[in-house]
């Protein structure tokens, strides 16, 4: 059932990317569909009675930490992806007085 709920979040996100002229809201959905690919990643890797890796036992299932540190690390990626994309919004709305695409299109 979390994968179906993943994946209609990933469809979301693509079809914003894909249908908005706007370009804050184009920045708006590719946050949600890195959001959920962030959310399937965390998903897979999760491990059926697993336990936090410190030793125990050796018949122990222990969860991988990896993944999760991978997804800090690009969430931190995503919020630095995400400034220089607004940042770039404001300087095109500051020369070219508009942020549809349509309308840069034309310029």
């Amino acid at each position: 059932m979390i994968f179906v709920l993943d994946i209609v979040l990933l469809l979301i996100g693509l079809f914003i990317i894909i249908r908005e002229t706007n370009l804050i809201k184009k920045v708006i959905g590719l946050n949600i569909f890195q959001a959920s690919v962030f959310i399937f990643y965390l998903i897979i890797s999760k491990v059926e009675n697993g336990i936090p890796p410190i030793l125990i036992g050796a018949d122990a299932i222990y969860s991988n930490p990896l993944p999760h540190v991978l997804i800090l690390t690009a969430i931190v990626v995503g919020i630095a992806t995400t400034s220089l994309a607004l940042a770039l919004i404001v300087s095109i709305k500051k020369k070219h007085k508009t942020i549809e695409e349509d309308e840069l299109d034309e310029i």
